[in-house]
Formats: structure tokens, sequence, C-alpha cells
């Protein structure tokens, strides 16, 4: 029997019980991918981060869902991050993890607010905007959005904050993004109440239906709407039921997001 230490973190949240819930699993060397996955699926949260050291301040960082591991996931390098801070390697200023999707750096904030920096996802113009923005809103249950693009994901653009705070929940988003060789929808309007701008983010075939807050969706929002509103530094609102908070830097080639974390649980997981 194997045993293994795990801490869950609620990342862009300032008290637990908000923001995105990941678990991260530290591990002296890299355990069997099929394993990962099944922890993964035990553990039912929207990721589950596996990390091994390589250097000082150095690891290789992979993310699994529920059912399947993904190329980038932004909530659970954060709490990666948080948690070597706190409890690994409280020294360090920063951390640099290798992943699948390159080098992400986070940086210590003095508040307990860490930076990291991701690669930017550029959308463009989706082709036959009408037809899929029609198909859009009657899965959703809403109007259809103005404008649709693809990024990694499907980015659909509404003119009202409002639209996006009360969407029901992902409907049948899943056949509709099998149809056209996606597997995530990103629902966005410009932002109320103080935010630039709102979203969501459903991903059902990743057996996540609503992602509570989703770093790797704002590497798409961030450069789109940076250029939209000709701002740079920008505070965004993932309107999911739980929320969370994210201030986003447009950089050009990287997207850089800063939120805070809070530790739910420590435990020890024996496999």
């Amino acid at each position: 029997m194997v045993k293994l230490k795990l801490w869950q973190i609620d990342a862009f949240a300032n008290h637990v019980l908000e923001g995105n819930p990941a678990a991260v699993v530290p591990l002296e060397s890299w355990i069997e991918p099929r394993l990962m996955q099944k922890i993964a699926n035990e553990n039912n949260l929207a990721e589950t981060a596996f990390f091994v050291k390589t250097a000082t301040g150095r690891y290789d960082l992979r993310w699994f869902t529920p059912e399947a591991e993904v190329d980038l996931c932004g909530h659970a390098t954060l709490a990666s991050a948080w948690t070597v801070f706190e409890f690994l390697d409280p020294e360090l200023k920063a951390v640099s993890f290798q992943t699948r999707s390159g080098e992400l750096i986070v940086t210590r904030g003095r508040d307990g607010r860490h930076t990291m920096s991701l690669p930017s996802d550029m959308a463009t113009p989706f082709d036959a905007q009408e037809e899929i923005a029609r198909a859009v809103g009657d899965v959703l249950g809403v109007a259809p959005p103005k404008e649709i693009y693809r990024a990694r994901y499907l980015l659909a653009v509404w003119d009202d904050a409002k639209i996006v705070r009360n969407m029901k929940g992902p409907g049948d988003v899943a056949s509709l993004l099998r149809k056209i060789g996606m597997w995530g929808l990103i629902a966005t309007a410009k932002g109320d109440e103080g935010y630039d701008f709102v979203s969501r983010f459903f991903a059902p075939d990743k057996g996540v239906p609503e992602d509570p807050v989703t770093g790797s969706a704002h590497c798409a929002l961030t450069p789109f709407w940076a250029k939209r509103l000709s701002k740079k530094t920008m505070k965004a609102r993932q309107v999911s039921p739980r929320g969370g908070d994210l201030v986003c830097t447009d950089e050009g080639a990287r997207t850089v997001i800063s939120g805070p974390c809070a530790l739910y649980m420590t435990g020890e997981i024996s496999v």
C-alpha cells in the first residue's frame, strides 16, 4: 500500500467554501497515470494536481479532471504553488512548474495573492456564427450570444452580464461541443458590479459540468477583453454558483493572473 499526502485548496478564494477547489498531491516520483486518474476520479473535483520536485523551486506538474488528463489548469497551478509556499518550501519567492503547456511560474505575493504567468490563448471568429450562436442559446436555455469565437475552448459573448449570471447550467452543451470537436464552453459578457468582465465555464465531457473558477479560460478571456476594453489589467468575476475573483493582466503572449487561496483540508491517501 502507498500513502500519499493530499491538500485540498480553494483557489481564487479569500475564505474556504468559495472559489474553485483543487486537490494537490505531491509525489516523490511519478506513479502510474492510470492510478493518478483513479485518484482524481475518487476526489471528484474539477482538477487534481500531481507534482514531482526536480530541483529547488522546480517541479514537474500534471493535472487530471475526474475523467481525463488536461493540458492546462490555472486554479490547480495556483493551488499547487500555494501548497509549496505554505508547507513544502516556505523560503521560496517563486516556483517553476514544467507542464504540457510549457514552463509556468508562480510568484509569491505579499498579500497572499500569488501571481502566475500562463500562455495566452488568442480567440478567432468562429465560422457559421449565426448557426452556432442559435445552437448555444438553445442548449443553455437563454438568448443566443451576439458573437462566437474559437480558442482552446468555444467562447460565446453576450451583451448583458445578467444573462451570463442567470444561466441555469450547461444543459446539453456536451453534445453540441462534440459536433464541433471541442469540449469546453466559455460564456462571457462585459462586467457589472465593478468588474470589467464576467464569465462561466462548462466542460461536461471532462467530468466538470460547471467549473467554479477557471484559470485556463482566462487565458482567452484576458486578451479578448483587454483589446475590447482598451485595458491591460482587469478585475474579473467568474459568476458560477460558488464564484471567484481574479485580477488579469494582458502581457501579449502571456496572461498574468493573481488570486488568493484558502486551505480547506489536509489528508492522506492510501492506495
